[in-house]
């Protein structure tokens, strides 16, 4: 699994076809936003953050922001550094390890950033009712925030204790277990995790 100083470093775009979400992706946006990076075999890998465009396709389909809103390469560093602490904090859970100190302080500044209580609102249409008012520019807050919080749920909720990492290297993305015997990520994942025994089977009986 890499660590956090290479999630750190600058990212790259690439034409290579994500993974699917991973397990667990659907209840948790801080999972996906986790698996935004992935290694695959071949020396290749992907980043769905790399660039601002990209970051921002990403945070419009996990309605985090509105079509309004333009994302610049600072705020896109910006997903990518939480990312890399998100991460850390995960390989933490999963390990069994003590988390990174500044993985925690970071979190939590990005989950006290802004305030993430729908306020009291009210119109001739609707009447009253609670929205998440933030301004324009303070949206990419806003998604951290929403992100980091939904970190912490799955840290400390139910499912942390079937967080896990895939199983099958070089792929280091994360998943929430739903199926106590599966460790890996994706089918692609699996598919090849089996094909590896199955070769190391037949060398060792051949050997």
């Amino acid at each position: 699994m890499r660590g956090m100083d290479d999630t750190l470093a600058t990212a790259t775009d690439t034409a290579l076809t994500p993974l699917p979400p991973a397990p667990g992706a659907d209840r948790y946006r801080s999972l996906d936003f986790a698996d935004t990076a992935a290694t695959l075999p071949a020396g290749q890998s992907y980043d769905l953050l790399a660039a601002p465009e990209s970051a921002m396709r990403w945070l419009a389909a996990h309605d985090l922001t509105t079509p309004d809103v333009q994302l610049y390469e600072v705020c896109a560093q910006r997903m990518r550094t939480l990312r890399a602490h998100v991460r850390a904090l995960f390989a933490a859970r999963v390990d069994t390890g003590t988390p990174p100190e500044e993985s925690l302080r970071a979190v939590n500044e990005a989950l006290t950033a802004v305030p993430t209580a729908p306020v009291l609102a009210w119109d001739g249409t609707q009447g009253l009712h609670r929205i998440q008012a933030h301004p324009t520019d303070r949206a990419v807050n806003h998604a951290l925030a929403t992100l980091a919080a939904d970190a912490a749920d799955l840290l400390t909720g139910p499912d942390a204790g079937i967080l896990a990492a895939c199983g099958s290297a070089p792929c280091d993305r994360f998943l929430v277990r739903t199926h106590g015997r599966r460790h890996w990520c994706s089918t692609r994942c699996g598919d090849r995790a089996r094909a590896a025994r199955a070769y190391a089977r037949r060398s060792g009986a051949s050997g």
